[in-house]
């Protein structure tokens, strides 16, 4: 479980930290009530990055958090902007998981009627992976798992763009490692124009399983996935071995 946009905060730094707590302590019954069917990812209150670091010890400590959940950017600050290192150095410290959902920002009424709408969270995604990239917290926190939402927007099909590329010596460079080292979803790249290439630079081992339900059916997805050209064991650890290895918390019991 986790908070899609808009998240929690809303100019009062007071406020979000309540709505988060609350949000997360919610997630936590759940996990609790239900045993082995749920997992959370932890609300944090950003950009009150003091906030952040009260509630990640408190969800991670005292809730049991599997991980935590951002927005691509919060007041136009991407997540590499060094305003969050102390929130990205605690996670990197706790070998976190971090999943992350795009913000639509100020590109969403650039089309009439809404029609902005996905190449904006698209690029919200790609920008903020971008950020990661420039100010090297990849590099630095090696630790965080993060995964991108949507297959990565457009990161893996624009990767010289984003200075990513096989070196002189034939091995990928820091940012393709980078992008190769950082999960992804399958919600909204599931079909085959968009597999070709996201194959080619996401190992499979990376992506996991995702819909974007109600915008998209699970049904509609997992037919997408099942017509494209993987392997019975590689559909499998899309659809299930790969977020188990993710969360060995979740195996217990599985089949």
């Amino acid at each position: 479980m986790s908070t899609s946009e808009p998240s929690v905060y809303f100019g009062d730094a007071a406020a979000a930290r309540a709505l988060a707590r609350e949000c997360n302590e919610y997630f936590a019954k759940l996990v609790s009530d239900h045993a082995g069917r749920f997992g959370m990812f932890a609300t944090l209150p950003l950009p009150d990055v003091d906030g952040a670091l009260k509630e990640i010890a408190y969800a991670f400590d005292s809730l049991k958090a599997d991980g935590v959940c951002f927005m691509s950017s919060y007041e136009g600050k991407y997540l590499g902007d060094p305003a969050f290192a102390p929130v990205m150095d605690e996670l990197n410290r706790r070998k976190a998981v971090a999943y992350t959902h795009p913000f639509r920002g100020g590109m969403i009424n650039m089309l009439p009627d809404g029609r902005a709408m996905g190449i904006t969270l698209s690029t919200e995604t790609t920008l903020t992976i971008q950020s990661i990239l420039y100010t090297n917290t990849a590099t630095r926190c090696p630790d965080i798992k993060f995964i991108w939402s949507h297959g990565g927007g457009t990161a893996p099909y624009i990767t010289s763009r984003l200075g990513a590329a096989i070196g002189p010596d034939g091995k990928p460079n820091a940012n393709l490692a980078a992008l190769q080292k950082f999960y992804y979803d399958t919600a909204q790249a599931f079909n085959p124009y968009t597999l070709a290439t996201f194959t080619k630079v996401v190992p499979n081992s990376h992506i996991l399983f995702g819909t974007d339900y109600p915008f998209a059916q699970a049904a509609t997805v997992a037919k997408g996935l099942a017509d494209y050209s993987f392997t019975p064991a590689e559909l499998r650890a899309i659809e299930r071995d790969n977020a188990l290895a993710l969360f060995p918390r979740l195996k217990a019991g599985s089949a």
